[in-house]
Parts: structure tokens; sequence; C-alpha cells
């Protein structure tokens, strides 16, 4: 992978642990940022296996406190299944938490450090208005009322776009990759659309 897909992935997975304190930023060391990164990762694992686990509880439940009937081993049937496709999620995410430090250790990880920090700094320094022009992009939804990896794919993205020079095509490629690997499987397409409106607002 890429110094700058490395650093874009480490800035997204530690912006809600990171501090927003710009001295606090510029002092962060690549540690500090790749620790945050898997501690998320890690964090988000447990808790979709707790869902999981509520999953195949309630599923069991149903079937022992009830007769058996075609409805009832339908909906078990779907909870169980439900609970195989959270657990399936929480093992990409913890896969993805062991890569992590190999990719960095392989990059160039002085490029890694300075492209995520720039990118935290951007994000924090202009979130107000990054958060409005998403706001104005969006048809008939709110940023706040989407999932948090969401909300800060978009807001990095446009902080690339907007205060750090990347080319607009670069930025929502990079943002729908990244929605690929981290979000759930309609994500990207929303995300994708959000930003070609954004992108059209900027340029007129």
């Amino acid at each position: 992978m890429q110094p700058r897909r490395i650093a874009r992935e480490l800035a997204l997975l530690s912006l809600s642990q990171i501090p927003n304190n710009q001295k606090k930023l510029a002092m962060a060391q690549l540690q500090d940022i790749l620790v945050a990164a898997v501690r998320t990762l890690a964090t988000e694992a447990h808790e979709i296996l707790e869902t999981a686990a509520s999953e195949i509880k309630r599923g069991s439940d149903r079937l022992i406190n009830s007769e058996i009937e075609a409805t009832t081993l339908k909906s078990s049937r779907a909870m169980v299944y439900q609970a195989i496709e959270h657990t399936q999620t929480a093992i990409n995410r913890l896969s993805f938490a062991i890569e992590i430090p190999e990719l960095v250790q392989l990059s160039n990880q002085k490029e890694v450090r300075n492209y995520a920090l720039e990118i935290l700094s951007k994000v924090n320094e202009h979130q107000g208005e990054i958060d409005e022009k998403l706001n104005q992009s969006m048809v008939d939804w709110q940023l706040s009322r989407l999932p948090r990896i969401d909300q800060d794919i978009l807001r990095m993205a446009l902080a690339e776009m907007a205060y750090l020079g990347t080319p607009e095509k670069v930025a929502i490629n990079e943002a729908i990759e990244i929605a690929k690997r981290y979000s759930d499987e309609d994500s990207h397409r929303f995300i994708n659309g959000v930003l070609r409106r954004v992108s059209n607002e900027i340029k007129s």
C-alpha cells in the first residue's frame, strides 16, 4: 500500500482518539497514531462480537420459550445468520488491526506520520466549515445521523480536497475505497454521491 493510503486509514481510525488540541496534535508520534488506530479497531471488534453474542442468545431463547413453528424457526435462523455476519465483520476488523503495524513498517514512516497528522490537523481546524459544506450537499439527511465512521470518511475527503490540494477525483476514490474496507455495504455509494455534489459545488 502507498504511504498516503496508509496515512488516510490511520487518520480515519485515530480521529476519535487523538487529541484535537493543535499543539498536542503536532507533537504526536507515529506510534501514538498507530496505537489509537489499533485500539479503535479492537474496540469495534469487541462491540460487534457482543452484538453477535446477543443475537445468538435471542435466537436461542426464542426457540426455547416458544413452540417450534415455521415463523419461529425462520426468525431464529435469521438471527443466527446475522450473528455469523457480525462475527465475520469482527474478524475482519481484527485482521486489519494486525495488518496495520506491518504496513506502516514496510512504508515510508515519515511520510505516513506527516500526512496522517496533516489530515487530522485540517479536519480538527476546519471541522465547522467542513460539516456545513457536507450538510449542504446532503439531500434530506444530516451528517450527524450517519455512523461515526462515515462522518469521518466524508470529513477527511473534504479536508483533502479543500485544504490539502488533493485532486478531487483522487480524494473521492480514496474515500470510496476506505468506506468499502471499514463501513457497511451501501455506505460507499452514499459517500460517493455526497462527495461528488461537494466537488461540483467547489468547482462552481
